[in-house]
């Protein structure tokens, strides 16, 4: 049975940093091209960045030079370092493979940006 934990979430003040967590169990990520997706209240879920199973990494618009993705395929995880963070990138943030049929979704970890 595949599980996906996502944790290392909670309230920050702007500007400041994060480093979330990712821990799949029951099936191997070194396979796969892992993402890391965000939604925000009201909002549709969207990608936040992307790391295929070469290492190569794509961050989308909002996030670039700000966030850095990576994984470990030894320990099964994925990371997820957010600085510089901003008001607008409160959201839950959820990891998963990048495939027509991914892991079943964590309950994701929530990013607060707050004063």
């Amino acid at each position: 049975q595949v599980q996906v934990v996502e944790s290392g979430g909670g309230l920050v003040q702007p500007g400041g940093s994060l480093t979330l967590s990712c821990k799949v169990s029951g099936m191997s990520i070194s396979m796969y091209a892992m993402v890391w997706y965000r939604q925000a209240p009201g909002k549709e879920r969207e990608m936040v960045a992307r790391i295929d199973r070469y290492g190569n990494r794509f961050s989308g618009d909002d996030v670039k030079g700000r966030f850095t993705i990576s994984r470990d395929n030894a320990k099964n995880t994925m990371a997820l370092q957010m600085n510089s963070l901003r008001p607008e990138d409160t959201a839950v943030y959820f990891c998963n493979a990048d495939h027509p049929h991914p892991f079943p979704w964590g309950q994701g970890t929530q990013v607060i940006v707050a004063s």
